[in-house]
């Protein structure tokens, strides 16, 4: 099909692995729309210029991740496309951005600590380098589908303690609020693009050459102060951004 991209031989990455990105952006896009079918593995040989066990593999992967599903004497059914928009704003919210979207969200904390500011996170949080920190790992999903995987660095003079109330709340919001902050916004947000590690394929259920979105944030409470620097890898072919004035 015309506008997706071809394979590339002696890139380092597996052909399988290529095809299937493809497969996944393509649907993405809409380009199967008018069948809901994803197009039958000769063709799609055919257009990659593989053999159809290279095909057979990409298939596989998707259908691992739930995006396809093999139909006896039907084919390759596309189970799922729609991205989840996730609106980034002067007050960026986890479960508020998507609560018209899931009919649940959940977060994960899967560890926490008090370690020392390097250079990065100093810079972020504007203090100095070896302050004391508390960092966060978190996933959050939707719907019981992984969608983004998290790492937080806060001041520790000021959120002692914030780790267990993660836990026991799921919300970095109401932690906030049980050690005094209430209400706080968004000062910076980057956002680039990578594949993903093994960390990350198998904490967010993906397979191997999935790309994910990254974004480097900065929170401040009302006074400019900032309260919170995270780095968040969210599935690419799950999320979409929103960039809100």
């Amino acid at each position: 099909m015309a506008g997706i991209k071809q394979v590339q031989r002696q890139t380092g990455v597996a052909l399988w692995r290529q095809i299937a990105d493809r497969i996944r952006e393509a649907i993405s896009c809409g380009a199967y729309d008018e069948t809901g079918m994803v197009p039958p593995e000769t063709v799609l040989a055919l257009q990659f210029g593989v053999n159809r066990h290279t095909v057979r593999s990409a298939l596989a992967a998707l259908a691992q991740e739930g995006i396809v599903r093999a139909v006896q004497g039907r084919g390759t059914l596309i189970e799922r496309k729609e991205r989840l928009n996730f609106p980034i704003s002067r007050r960026t919210r986890f479960t508020d951005g998507l609560r018209d979207q899931a009919r649940e969200t959940h977060a994960l904390l899967l560890g926490h600590a008090e370690e020392v500011a390097d250079a990065e996170v100093a810079r972020w949080l504007r203090v100095a380098e070896g302050t004391p920190v508390i960092r966060l790992e978190t996933v959050r999903d939707a719907d019981k589908r992984p969608v983004a995987r998290g790492t937080s660095w806060f001041p520790a003079s000021r959120f002692a303690g914030i780790g267990e109330i993660y836990r026991k709340t799921e919300s970095i919001t109401k932690a906030f609020a049980v050690l005094g902050l209430s209400d706080y916004v968004r000062a910076t947000t980057e956002i680039t693009a990578t594949h993903a590690d093994a960390g990350d394929i198998a904490d967010l259920e993906l397979t191997p050459g999935a790309v994910l979105l990254i974004t480097k944030a900065m929170n401040t409470d009302l006074e400019g102060v900032p309260v919170q620097y995270s780095i968040s890898r969210f599935a690419a072919d799950r999320v979409q951004f929103t960039i809100e004035n």
